[in-house]
C-alpha cells in the first residue's frame, strides 16, 4: 500500500468532490482505500480501460508536518577497509570530494565490520603498514604515494589532488587482489588487524572536511583488558592526536557487538556494552577539546532476538549516555540472482516491521531519544555484482529513506559511499552509480519536514488469505531549504511505481492546479533494470568534469495536469508556489 501516516486530519472539499468525480466516472462498484489495483468488468469479463484502472488520487496535509528530521537525514558511510586496499590514499581526489560534497550536509561514518579489528599507530609515515602489491610497480608506487602525499602537504585549506591515470590504474589493480582477500574474510567472518595511522587520519578529515561532512570515528571495542572491560590505551591516544589538530570528530565504539561471539569466539553483554559505553564518555569528558563531542551507539544487528536483548539491556544501563540509538538493517545476501527479488513489496516491508521492533525496544527506557540507522545498504557480504550496484537496487533505497522518514528515523547512513563490493554509491572509476543519482536528488529537492499523504484507487477484493501490498509507494516532504529555485512553502513528492504498467496519479485537494516540476528517473540504455546509467527526463545523468555536476533540469507539468509514472520508475515531483503552512516556517 502506499505508505502515509496514520495521523488524522482534515481533507478539503476539493478532495471530496475530486473523490466523488472519479467514482462518476470508473462505473466501478468498488470502495476507496489506499491502494491502487486492477478489477475486470462484470458486464463482459475484460480490464477496463486505461482510465478506469490506473487513476489515482493523491492529497498532501499541508498543515503541519507528522516528523521533522535532522538537516543530515541522508548520510554516508566508508568502509576501514579502505585503508587496507589503498583507496584512503585518493580519498584527496577532486572528483570523489566533489561527489561526497554534491550529498553535504551529511555525516560520514567511519565504521563497519572491520572497525573493532583498527589499530592507531600515532606515526606519519608507515610504509611497512601498506597492503601488498604487485611487486613490479610496488616500489614505484609507493614513491608516488609519498611524492602526492608531500605536495599536498604544502597545501593550505583543502587539499585536493588530479591523480594521474596511470596511478589509478595501479591502484585499480592493487585494489582488484586486495579485494578478494577482504571477500574471503567478510564471507568466512573472521578477519585480520588494520592499522590506521596519524596520516590516515588526517587524510581521512581532510576528505570529510572538504566534502562538509562530520565525521564519526568508529572506535575499536574489541581491545580488551583480562577481565573483559574495554582497554581505552590506544583509544586515549587517538583522542589526544585528534585534540592536538583540533578535529572535530564524533564517536562511536564498536560495531555489531550482538555478532562479537561468531566473530571472534568473545561475547560482550550489555551490561559490559553500557559501560564500555560510560567510559568512553567519562574519557571524552577528559580529554578538554572533546567534552562536548557526540556519542553515538551501540550499533547493533539486524533487530533480531539476541540484537534486541542487546539492545534492551543496553537502553536499561546507559540509554541516557548516547546522543542517538543506532543499529543496522541490510536487504539481502550475496546468493540472490534475480533482479526480481528487488520488486518484493514483501522485501520492503521489512524495514518498517524492523523500525518498530528497535523503537520499542529505545522508546521503552528512553522515551524521545533519536533513533539512526547507522548502517543501512541492499545486501551484505559485499553485494551482488550487477545487481546491488544497478538501477534495481534504487527501489529498496529511495523506499527506505521513505519508509525511514515516515517512521521517525532521524538519520540513515547509507553504506556505503565509496567501498569494494557492489553496494557503493561511488564505483572505482570515480563514477556515480543510479544510486549515487537517487541521492543526488533527493538532497536538492526533499527536506526534513515530513508530511502526511493521503491516497485513494480502486482496490481488487482481497481473496481469503492473500495480503495485498500495493506497488506504489509515495512520499512528501517540504522542499528542502537549501534549493534555492523554489520558495519556502513548495512540497516534494517522490513515488516508486513497482508495477508493470504505467500508473496516473490526480493530484486533489490543496494540490490540484499548482505546477509541477516533474524529476523522473528511469534507467538509461539496453540492459533495463540492471543499468548502471540514470537518465533524468530523457537525459543521460554524467559528471561534466571532475568539478562540475549536470544540470538537474525538470519538465514542467502544467497546472491540473495528471502525472504518467512509466512502469517501474522513480520519479519525484515539486509542487511549486503551493505555499504550504507546513513548509513556511
Amino acid at each position: 500500500m502506499p505508505k502515509s501516516s496514520s495521523c488524522a486530519f482534515p481533507w478539503s472539499s476539493l478532495w471530496l468532490a475530486s473523490l466523488a468525480t472519479l467514482v462518476v466516472q470508473s462505473v466501478l462498484s468498488s470502495s476507496y482505500s489506499s491502494s491502487s489495483t486492477y478489477q475486470r468488468s462484470a458486464a463482459d469479463g475484460k480490464r477496463p480501460g486505461f482510465m478506469e484502472r490506473t487513476l489515482v488520487l493523491l492529497d498532501v496535509n499541508t498543515r503541519s508536518p507528522i516528523r521533522v528530521l535532522n538537516d543530515n537525514f541522508l548520510s554516508l558511510q566508508l568502509d576501514p577497509s579502505i585503508i587496507k586496499d589503498g583507496w584512503l590514499d585518493f580519498l584527496s581526489s577532486k572528483r570523489l570530494v566533489t561527489l561526497a560534497r554534491g550529498l553535504s550536509p551529511a555525516f560520514l561514518r567511519f565504521g563497519g565490520k572491520r572497525t573493532d579489528f583498527l589499530q592507531f599507530n600515532n606515526q606519519k609515515n608507515l610504509a611497512k603498514f601498506r597492503g601488498p602489491g604487485p611487486d613490479y610497480y610496488l616500489k614505484n608506487y609507493e614513491d608516488d604515494i609519498v611524492r602526492s602525499d608531500i605536495a599536498l602537504d604544502k597545501q593550505k585549506g583543502c587539499k585536493l589532488a588530479n591523480h594521474p591515470d596511470i596511478m589509478l590504474e595501479l591502484q585499480r589493480e592493487k585494489a582488484a587482489t586486495t579485494q578478494l582477500v577482504l571477500l574471503k574474510e567478510q564471507l568466512s567472518n573472521i578477519y585480520s588487524n588494520i592499522t590506521i595511522t596519524a596520516r590516515s587520519l588526517d587524510k581521512l578529515y581532510n576528505f570529510a572536511d572538504c566534502a562538509g561532512l562530520h565525521l564519526i570515528l568508529g572506535l575499536n571495542a574489541l581491545q580488551r583488558n583480562p577481565d573483559n572491560s574495554w582497554n581505552t590505551s590506544s583509544t586515549l591516544s587517538l583522542l589526544k592526536y585528534g585534540a592536538g589538530k583540533k578535529y572535530n570528530i564524533s564517536w562511536e565504539l564498536g560495531n555489531e557487538p550482538n555478532a562479537y561471539r561468531s566473530m571472534v569466539g568473545r561475547a560482550v553483554n550489555s551490561t559490559q556494552l553500557a559501560q564500555d559505553h560510560t567510559k568512553l564518555r567519562t574519557l571524552l569528558q577528559s580529554v578538554r577539546y572533546y567534552h562536548r563531542a557526540h556519542l553515538y551507539g551501540p550499533n547493533a544487528g539486524r533487530p533480531r532476538k539476541n540484537a534486541i536483548l542487546l539492545l534492551d539491556g543496553f537502553m536499561k544501563n546507559a540509554g541516557s549516555v548516547v546522543d542517538a540509538v543506532t543499529w543496522q538493517h541490510y536487504y539481502m545476501d550475496g546468493r540472490v540472482k534475480k533482479v526480481e527479488d528487488f520488486l518484493k513489496t514483501r522485501l520492503l516491508d521489512t524495514l518498517t516491521e524492523q523500525i518498530n521492533k528497535v523503537t520499542k525496544v529505545v522508546n521503552t527506557h528512553s522515551p524521545g531519544k533519536k533513533v539512526w540507522l547507522g548502517g543501512l545498504g541492499p545486501a551484505w557480504a559485499g553485494g551482488i555484482n550487477n545487481l546491488s550496484d544497478t538501477y534495481a537496487a534504487g527501489f529498496l533505497w529511495v523506499n527506505a529513506l521513505g519508509m525511514a522518514a515516515v517512521q521517525g528515523i532521524d538519520v540513515v547512513l547509507r553504506h556505503s559511499f565509496f567501498d569494494y563490493g557492489y553496494t557503493h554509491l561511488v564505483d572505482q572509476n570515480f563514477n556515480p552509480l543510479p544510486d549515487y543519482w537517487f541521492s543526488l536528488v533527493y538532497k536538492r529537492l526533499v527536506g526534513p519536514r515530513v508530511l502526511a499523504v493521503r491516497v485513494a484507487g480502486l482496490q481488487r477484493k482481497p481473496q481469503p488469505g492473500r495480503v495485498i501490498r500495493d506497488k506504489l509507494q509515495i512520499y512528501a516532504h517540504c522542499t528542502s531549504y537549501y534549493n534555492h529555485n523554489y520558495v519556502r512553502g513548495s512540497i516534494t513528492i517522490y513515488i516508486i511505481n513497482l508495477h508493470r504498467s504505467r500508473k496516473k496519479i490526480k493530484l486533489a485537494g490543496t494540490l490540484r492546479n499548482n505546477i509541477v516540476h516533474q524529476y523522473l528517473l528511469q534507467p538509461y540504455g539496453t540492459d533495463g533494470l540492471r543499468a548502471k546509467y540514470v537518465q533524468l527526463n530523457g537525459e543521460k545523468l554524467l559528471m561534466v568534469d571532475n568539478e562540475t555536476f549536470p544540470e538537474l533540469k525538470p519538465k514542467t507539468l502544467r497546472a491540473g495536469r495528471t502525472i504518467a509514472m512509466p512502469p517501474m520508475t522513480i520519479g519525484f515531483y515539486v509542487i511549486k508556489n503551493i505555499n504550504a503552512y507546513a513548509c513556511r516556517r
